[in-house]
């Protein structure tokens, strides 16, 4: 994979970032807000294989922001050491859903367990219920592990030189 250029949508089968994909780990998502002013907002999100989703309720801000300004930015990343980053571009597809959304039901089962999960949806399933599946089908992957892949597309020797 560390011959796949950082943009590559063949690095979604890179290890970090599938286990990054799969990890309890909160996606943080880069949008514009209405005002114009730049946000980052950490969420729970689902992988599909195909798409990243994240979920919200029904009157949230960032629902309009994302509908008027659908290209954003996810980074899903562990401290480490070394730290290892998931970067993903792309545009937002807003929708509306009656309901629980079912990947929010899937990942709050692998953020918080089974049990937990249930009594949490169950809390909030109520009739009149309405979110927003927020769906990110990436256009631009990079992954920056800080063994082979480094900020910028430096080699090891090069980040050390950094700042130096």
């Amino acid at each position: 994979m560390d011959a796949l250029a950082q943009g590559d949508l063949r690095l979604l089968d890179d290890e970090v970032a599938r286990r990054l994909l799969a990890s309890t780990e909160l996606a943080r998502l880069a949008y514009v807000a209405a005002d114009g002013t730049p946000r980052v907002f950490p969420m729970l999100f689902h992988w599909t294989g195909e798409e990243v989703v994240m979920s919200t309720f029904a009157g949230a801000r960032k629902i309009a922001a994302l509908r008027a300004r659908p290209d954003v930015a996810v980074t899903i990343d562990s401290a480490g050491p070394p730290p290892e980053v998931l970067l993903l571009r792309g545009r937002m597809e807003v929708t509306d859903v009656e309901g629980v959304v079912p990947e929010y039901a899937t990942a709050q089962r692998r953020y918080a367990g089974e049990e937990q999960a249930a009594a949490g949806i169950a809390e909030i399933d109520v009739p009149g219920l309405r979110m927003a599946r927020l769906a990110l089908r990436p256009s631009w992957v990079g992954v920056l592990d800080f063994r082979t892949r480094f900020p910028g597309g430096t080699t090891a020797g090069e980040f050390q030189k950094r700042g130096r």
